[in-house]
């Protein structure tokens, strides 16, 4: 069972959403808040798979709100979706950093949505609409490349080196495998294994990390 919050300081749209994730068998909601402040004391006591937090609402933002799981050895399991308005909301990206496991936008459609709690529950992949990369595409290339990028890099071997450049890409672990004919667990362990070496979170920090530090490029084939 995939259990979820609902962090937003919408009531109708909060009572929208879980209307659609109670039809689902397979996800429960374990609660609702108003603002970042509340959502945050909810989190801590649900320890849900999966907190859905408006980027924009009173008391704590979603970008702090984020942060502070992220920073919380405790919640390790939470993964952090952020709602926002617009897709290419400029915020969006600080959360990303922040820890977030990807966005959607606030009109999504139903079956997006449920899609994006599925895959971000699951941690296996950076959330599947494409304005997800649309946005990354956009922002990172606006920042500088990090100083310490090619440092980063020389942690890693050359195989994860390549399974990095296909997360950046959107793959899933099964579509990296096919990729780089190698079995389906070696392709998540070399991907974990950059992950610990990068110091990220999660598969979204980790396409943050493959731009910034230059490895990828929109332009990237």
């Amino acid at each position: 069972m995939i259990r979820v919050l609902l962090v937003d300081d919408q009531p109708l749209l909060r009572s929208g959403f879980r209307a659609l994730l109670d039809l689902e068998d397979d996800i429960e909601v374990v609660g609702e808040a108003a603002d970042g402040e509340e959502g945050l004391a909810l989190v801590r006591e649900h320890r849900p798979d999966v907190a859905i937090i408006d980027i924009r609402m009173p008391r704590l933002d979603g970008i702090e709100a984020t942060r502070r799981i992220a920073a919380d050895p405790a919640l390790s399991g939470v993964h952090v979706v952020i709602l926002t308005n617009y897709g290419l909301d400029e915020y969006v990206l600080d959360a990303l950093r922040a820890g977030a496991a990807g966005f959607l936008v606030k009109d999504v459609v139903p079956d997006d949505f449920l899609y994006a709690v599925r895959v971000a529950a699951r941690g296996d992949a950076l959330l599947a609409p494409s304005i997800t990369r649309r946005l990354i595409d956009r922002f990172v290339t606006t920042h500088a490349p990090r100083p310490d990028g090619v440092r980063l890099l020389e942690r890693l071997t050359n195989r994860e080196r390549e399974a990095v450049t296909l997360v950046a890409r959107g793959l899933s672990n099964d579509e990296i495998a096919a990729h780089m004919v190698i079995s389906s667990l070696t392709a998540k362990t070399h991907v974990n294994r950059a992950m610990t070496k990068l110091s990220t979170r999660d598969r979204a920090q980790l396409v943050v990390v493959a731009y910034e530090s230059g490895l990828v490029s929109p332009r990237t084939p």
